[in-house]
């Protein structure tokens, strides 16, 4: 039984792929880090030895994770809620999540963060499905802080090189984008350690969307309409992604939690 200032891992996996996720925050020391390197979907690791990231921390909550859930996420716990930022500890810590099976991230997969501890993609610019899709994924299970980059498409792999960004989703001998009859989200989906059952069916809904074999799953027909309605609404790929972030979110809520909901109107009338 948890106390008030901890969370299951059930819990936190139950926050993690929504917009109201607090910030995650993995303060493992190195020796336990690399015998797993992996990351709880969506978490950055920290130093629990410096707290001068604290000054910077861009949520309004947090959640720590150390190897057991004892002294130093509690510590670092501490820390943030001495500054006013509320903040609970993952009971049990990293050890209890892999032991319940969750999906964790390989820290091999992510690619070099910037100054400011973030990821940084391109792919080609007027997005639709594929180009919306993967970002939300990026932002909402792997790094929250992602930037993403349009550009035209000539210049992605050039962008890519002179800004030390991960291109996507463009054509070529590219790591992240289309592999056979799969989609750049069904790579990212794989490559991440992401294979949950409702990201499989999303992914399965976005392939079928973005490759026009709508007959694999009737969801993607609905989410073909609204992502060329989001193209034509927004000029701003910026903006219109994030438009997206919300259209993805009510896919994924809908893949976990709904799909064997109906609609029961016009209900039936008594004789």
């Amino acid at each position: 039984m948890p106390s008030f200032l901890e969370i299951t891992a059930e819990r936190l996996n139950r926050l993690i792929g929504t917009p109201n996720c607090p910030e995650l925050i993995d303060v493992r020391i190195d020796e336990d880090f690399d015998a797993d390197p992996r990351l709880i979907p969506g978490s950055a690791r920290r130093d629990y030895r410096d707290q001068s990231w604290i000054d910077s921390f861009p949520g309004e909550s947090a959640i720590i994770i150390c190897q057991k859930g004892k002294k130093l996420s509690h510590g670092v716990a501490a820390f943030l809620r001495h500054r006013g930022i509320p903040a609970d500890v993952l009971e049990g810590g990293f050890e209890a999540w892999t032991a319940e099976g969750f999906a964790a991230v390989p820290i091999s997969k992510l690619p070099p963060r910037d100054t400011q501890g973030r990821t940084v993609w391109v792919t080609r610019a007027r997005p639709k499905i594929d180009r919306i899709a993967c970002p939300w994924l990026i932002r909402r299970f792997v790094d929250p802080d992602a930037v993403f980059l349009f550009v035209t498409a000539s210049e992605v792999e050039a962008v890519a090189d002179r800004f030390n960004a991960a291109p996507f989703d463009i054509d070529g001998d590219i790591f992240w984008s289309h592999r056979g009859e799969l989609c750049t989200f069904d790579i990212m989906v794989e490559e991440f350690g992401l294979s949950t059952k409702p990201l499989l069916q999303l992914a399965t809904i976005v392939r079928a969307a973005d490759t026009a074999r709508l007959d694999l799953a009737p969801e993607a027909a609905g989410l073909m309409a609204a992502s060329l309605g989001l193209s034509r609404m927004y000029s701003d790929d910026i903006e219109q992604l994030d438009a997206g972030m919300a259209l993805y979110d009510a896919f994924y809520r809908w893949c976990r939690d709904a799909t064997d909901e109906t609609h029961n109107w016009p209900a039936k009338k008594g004789a």
